[in-house]
């Protein structure tokens, strides 16, 4: 999940190493004024606000290289003025009833619905995804705000009466106060919605800032918000970079930060926000394994393997990366994995019979051609090659084809690389035991995947296996929203996850009340 913004996640925006060269200047960004008419504004204490920001970067359609506007690169005073009203905003919000806090959710989730078809069009043209897998995205954006929808019973505390002759004891959770979210490119509808529904349900007020790549998704979405009734300075949208992220991180205000990304940069904002006495939730990168063994349903593993590795052009943090074949399977997967790879029909999301879309910039075009080039080099076999294909009408676009690299060696960098691309390498392990030591060796633990019909090695798999999401002939573990997003190792840091009971947890602050109350022995009753 290479980037600011994941920017898997996540996510993955600008990798770690590109955002630096730019900021030295070693790669060149457009930062001239922005046309007027294409200028993405803010949304601030209710209002929205043409920025004042002086560096401005192109929102580009990564299948046609058109033009869809000018995001701006905020500074740290606009982004210190949406913290300004959301923590104006807090008092008021926290002595809302639970009740009254969720009604704008109910609203939202019916105008996402009614707006399904006109976001995920947005989706596709900003980020790239297939026009169904946005739709799906977005399915996911609004299964989270019917959960938050729940604040009433998942908000409540405990009570005990006579912990000691007495004297009673309760435990109530209360609001944090401005609370923010970094969020990815690679799902720019459903990741801010991981955090978004429950903040405010649980009595907070927050800031979101989208990846400087998608934000039109966002914007779309905040417009929507606008009409739920939601009071002035609750939520607040601001694009921007580094500046943006630190403003956030280091503002005395914020008292909780959430993000999707790669692992270097969860790495850092999870130190920088612990270092200023914040909470974090920070979601780093993957390489996410498969293992299929003989016992496979063969034809079902090949559609739903290729379905992660390649779809959404392999740019999403649950996508496999890696298959283990045992034994007899070597040759039978590799098999149907690669003629599967091979007719998938990629171009334009918005294309009927599209299957896969492109990748989100040049540079990463660049980047994952590069690593497949590594496998190459380092003696995999390049089964199916997607570098540099041809397609019809998109020849400005950024795609690479599905790709299957067989044999990757254990010395290859490939081995521990999150490549964020449609590429799937192939190893072999001559059994179940040697498979999971696989597994266990790679330095993220997001998610892994058995695919087999042995009860008891799926057992041990789910037993055994280090990774925070585990999926038994499942592809995508993704979890629904009513269970935390895991990950585990370098592909998260922090205690409580995304979604479901842990983001009421990560919310909320516990406050213990023990009471004793004397006996009023001038009263008659």
């Amino acid at each position: 999940m290479p980037g600011w913004t994941a920017g898997g996640g996540c996510p993955y925006v600008v990798l770690w190493t590109l955002f630096f060269a730019i900021a030295k200047g070693s790669i060149p960004m457009s930062t001239v004024a922005a046309p007027p008419a294409s200028k993405i504004p803010q949304f601030i204490n209710g209002q929205w606000i043409e920025s004042q920001a002086s560096e401005w970067q192109d929102i580009v359609n990564p299948a046609t290289a058109e033009v869809l506007g000018r995001v701006p690169i905020s500074d740290a005073a606009e982004v210190a003025r949406a913290i300004d009203a959301a923590q104006a905003a807090y008092p008021e919000w926290r002595r809302t009833p639970a009740e009254d806090r969720i009604q704008p959710l109910f609203k939202l989730k019916m105008l996402l619905e009614e707006h399904l078809d006109d976001i995920a069009r947005v989706i596709t043209r900003e980020n790239g995804k297939t026009f169904g897998e946005a739709k799906g995205e977005m399915r996911r954006a609004i299964e989270n705000v019917e959960v938050a929808c729940g604040i009433p019973m998942m908000m409540q505390g405990h009570h005990l009466e006579d912990v000691a002759r007495g004297i009673d004891e309760t435990m109530i959770r209360q609001p944090l106060g401005v609370v923010a979210a970094i969020a990815p490119f690679n799902f720019p509808g459903m990741i801010p919605f991981w955090f978004l529904p429950y903040a405010i349900a649980c009595g907070n007020t927050l800031i979101i800032k989208p990846s400087e790549r998608v934000p039109l998704t966002m914007k779309i979405a905040f417009e929507l918000l606008e009409k739920t009734g939601l009071p002035k300075g609750i939520v607040n949208l601001v694009n921007g970079g580094k500046v943006a992220v630190d403003t956030l991180l280091d503002h005395p205000a914020v008292r909780a930060i959430s993000f999707v990304g790669s692992t270097p940069v969860a790495r850092y904002i999870y130190a920088r926000a612990g270092a200023n006495g914040k909470r974090a939730q920070c979601q780093g990168g993957a390489k996410n394994y498969v293992i299929v063994l003989p016992d496979a349903d063969m034809q079902m593993a090949t559609q739903i393997v290729s379905d992660s590795a390649f779809g959404c052009a392999g740019q999403r943090c649950l996508a496999v990366s890696v298959a283990v074949t045992v034994g007899e399977a070597q040759k039978t997967f590799r098999d149907s994995i690669s003629e599967a790879a091979a007719n998938l029909r990629v171009g334009n999301g918005l294309d009927e019979g599209v299957q896969m879309g492109p990748v989100i910039t040049r540079q990463s075009k660049e980047r994952v051609q590069n690593l497949i080039g590594v496998g190459a080099r380092d003696g995999a076999k390049v089964v199916i090659d997607g570098r540099n294909p041809k397609i019809a009408k998109y020849a400005a676009g950024n795609f690479v084809k599905p790709t299957v690299l067989d044999g990757v060696p254990a010395s290859s960098e490939l081995t521990n690389t999150e490549i964020f691309g449609p590429v799937l390498s192939l190893v072999h392990a001559s059994g179940m035991d040697e498979a999971m030591e696989m597994v266990a060796r790679s330095p993220f633990g997001n998610q892994a995947s058995l695919f087999t019909s042995s009860g008891s090695a799926a057992r041990r798999f789910r037993y055994e296996t280090p990774a925070g999401n585990i999926g038994i002939n499942i592809g995508v573990a993704a979890p629904m929203a009513y269970f935390p997003f895991s990950g585990w190792k370098d592909s998260f840091f922090g205690i409580l996850h995304a979604q479901g009971r842990d983001a009421i947890e990560f919310y909320t602050e516990k406050k213990v009340v023990v009471e004793r109350w004397a006996k009023e022995h001038s009263r008659k009753f």
